[in-house]
């Protein structure tokens, strides 16, 4: 895993246009089904791969609950602990299935000043080996300075 930030970002340090590190994560499908279960998604193609090959997919997959805590993951592990999530707006593309690597990008795309706070709106990628797996915006408030 890379991406992971000890500290705070400052929101005096970010600018628009900034990339985030990539992070990957290793699809196994213990990981499949334990994020499906986590979220209480008891959905059959989350976990029982000839149900979902029944059903046409090639194997079990991703659920949409562990795409938005994922991306949300990704930005925040970049952010740091003081970041707050302020909205996570996000649209699935191909399957990411079991067996596969899911690899995040995402850079700064706009600052926005709310009630005081430092926003800003990350864009966010998340590609499979079939393509653009989930995609959208992370909007999260940042501290002028950390302590």
């Amino acid at each position: 895993m890379t991406g992971t930030s000890p500290s705070t970002v400052p929101a005096s340090q970010v600018s628009i246009g900034t990339e985030l590190p990539q992070l990957s994560i290793e699809v196994t499908p213990t990981f499949v089904i334990s994020t499906a279960l986590a979220t209480r998604d008891f959905q059959d193609v989350h976990h029982d791969r000839d149900l979902a090959q029944q059903r046409g997919s090639k194997d079990i997959f991703l659920n949409i609950l562990t795409d938005t805590g994922l991306v949300q993951r990704f930005v925040t592990d970049w952010a740091g602990p003081e970041a707050l999530v302020r909205s996570v707006n996000i649209r699935l593309g191909v399957p990411c299935y079991a067996h596969d690597t899911l690899t995040f990008s995402g850079r700064v795309a706009d600052r926005v000043e709310v009630d005081g706070e430092h926003r800003f709106v990350i864009e966010v990628s998340g590609q499979s080996s079939l393509g653009e797996h989930v995609a959208g915006t992370v909007q999260i408030a940042l501290p002028e300075v950390t302590a």
